[in-house]
């Protein structure tokens, strides 16, 4: 029998049973489906992360407290703003080092209120982290100096809290204490899922004393290009370690950074389309029992196939590539669902996702070897056959 042939004579033996043929695919379809959504989802986290990364700028170097690898417990920063003076003097200019203490907190003006993230800092953040003032003026070091309680805005909270208005000389409160608006930062979006223009910048000295700490939570230092990156990696890693010997600190780049969290949702994207799989190998139990329902129900048939001179190969081939087409049509639908179910996930809810082409590949791939695989068994059963013994079968 030509390979056409078998194929048309498949698709007319499923089309003879579509509810069961349907049900049969199902499994394929909600396992093929789930693999190419999840690993959409996964994808997607990494790019977001990537480009949040990316977003805070260039040859960036950042100074953490602990371990940063997967399952290591958060620490608590013992750098403080000398520290930051320290790195600056070694790396020979201090207008390259910033320094952050955060908190969440909430800025009032009047009746309107805005949940912002206050971040404490010095005048170098603009030059640092390459952000730009769209109205106004940063801080400057005068200000940090001498803890003035002076605020540049983001721009989601100098628009909720002074809408149709210049902020710029009012006045807001954070935490009890009135600030005066200095300016306004540019518009960059959302870095790590955080919205980074609701932020909240006040000098450092006077977070400090907002806070109630001493601490500052971490120091960033820009490199002058990527040719210096490791060299003022290992000056400031000596700087740090010389000054807190009893504590350990990592001095990252934003490769270490992405590099570790590249991974860690690798290992978690690699166990949610793991165990999407199961569903697959599921699905295939599924087509290996209705194939061999579909070769107890044709013994007749078959017996007279092979009595008018069907080869063994012939009939081999035959259910083969019906449990084949079972599952090649369970893929192709459960690849539409997964493509149509990962956009609507993008769309419209706040987890990212990204369709990769290699996801859509190996899940047709796998579908496909899920059919040969579960398919072979209930294809030989039938081959293997005796003419005479298959007619007499009732």
């Amino acid at each position: 029998m030509r390979l056409g042939e078998a194929v048309r004579v498949a698709w007319e033996a499923l089309r003879a049973n579509k509810l069961r043929s349907g049900l049969t695919m199902l499994g394929v379809v909600i396992g093929v489906a789930s693999v190419v959504l999840l690993v959409a989802i996964g994808s997607g986290a990494r790019d977001e992360v990537t480009s949040g990364v990316e977003s805070l700028g260039s040859n960036i170097l950042f100074v953490a407290p602990g371990n940063l690898s997967f399952g290591s417990a958060p620490s608590v920063s013992r750098l403080g703003l000398e520290d930051v003076r320290r790195v600056g003097d070694a790396i020979g200019d201090p207008h390259r080092v910033a320094a952050t203490v955060a908190s969440g907190e909430v800025a009032r003006v009047g009746a309107r209120r805005a949940t912002v993230n206050v971040n404490g800092t010095n005048e170098t953040i603009p030059l640092v982290f390459d952000r730009t003032v769209s109205r106004g003026a940063f801080f400057g070091a005068a200000d940090v100096e001498t803890r003035r309680r002076v605020a540049v805005l983001g721009a989601d909270p100098a628009d909720s809290l002074f809408p149709d208005r210049d902020p710029v000389g009012k006045s807001i409160t954070v935490g009890g204490v009135r600030f005066r608006v200095v300016g306004v930062m540019g518009r960059v979006g959302t870095a790590f899922g955080v919205a980074r223009d609701a932020e909240l910048f006040i000098p450092v000295t006077a977070a400090q004393r907002l806070f109630g700490v001493s601490r500052v939570d971490g120091i960033a230092v820009k490199a002058p290009s990527t040719e210096q990156i490791d060299e003022e990696q290992a000056i400031i890693r000596k700087v740090v370690t010389e000054a807190h010997p009893e504590q350990e600190y990592q001095v990252l780049t934003q490769e270490d950074i992405l590099g570790v969290v590249g991974r860690i949702l690798g290992i978690l994207t690699l166990v949610l389309a793991s165990i999407a799989g199961i569903s697959l190998v599921v699905g295939g139990v599924g087509v290996m029992n209705i194939m061999l329902v579909s070769v107890s129900e044709r013994t007749r048939e078959i017996g007279l196939r092979k009595a008018v001179g069907a080869r063994t190969r012939d009939v081999l081939r035959q259910f083969l590539l019906e449990a084949v087409a079972l599952t090649v049509s369970g893929g192709v639908v459960g690849i539409l669902v997964g493509i149509g179910g990962a956009l609507l996930v993008g769309r419209f809810s706040p987890v990212p996702a990204a369709i990769t082409g290699w996801s859509v590949a190996l899940a047709f791939g796998v579908s496909v070897a899920v059919g040969v695989f579960f398919g072979v068994w209930p294809a030989r059963k039938a081959a293997r056959m005796q003419p005479i013994t298959a007619l007499r079968y009732e």
